[in-house]
């Protein structure tokens, strides 16, 4: 894995991006929580690093939770100088997020609600053809300082 507690520049230009793939399993929630920390660090949005390592978690339970994929791929960017995304690619286009219902004695299911109430916004992109997309991106943005 690459570190980035190394000493790593912010890119001044563009709107950067990071991502790294690890197995699809529970247990990469710890490295999903550290590689949100180290970026948000690098790019100085420690602030939002609480909320974005929480999204972070969420979306790696679901994706091993619901999907038969090997591996998933983390990434963190800045889609603009106002947004912060976290999301989480995997190979199981069919299997798509839904924001459902739980009763107060469900023991799961809340994942994607909590997502839905930390983030400003998310949702979920295709990749591949419309006819045959290979894999989906779950994202969530947070806004950075000055965002409106």
């Amino acid at each position: 894995m690459t570190s980035l507690r190394t000493q790593v520049e912010a890119l001044s230009v563009g709107h950067p991006t990071y991502s790294q793939t690890f197995p699809c399993e529970p247990s990469t929630a710890e490295l999903g929580r550290e590689l949100v920390r180290d970026v948000l660090g690098v790019w100085h949005l420690d602030g939002l690093a609480d909320r974005a390592a929480l999204i972070i978690t969420e979306l790696i339970a679901n994706a091993s939770r619901h999907t038969p994929c090997p591996e998933i791929r983390l990434m963190v960017g800045r889609p603009s100088a106002t947004r912060l995304r976290v999301g989480v690619l995997d190979r199981e286009p069919s299997r798509l997020p839904i924001l459902g219902q739980t009763a107060d004695d469900d023991e799961s299911g809340r994942g994607l609600l909590l997502v839905d109430a930390v983030a400003d916004r998310w949702g979920y992109d295709l990749h591949g053809s419309d006819r045959r997309p290979w894999g989906k991106e779950v994202w969530a943005e947070l806004r950075t300082e000055g965002g409106k």
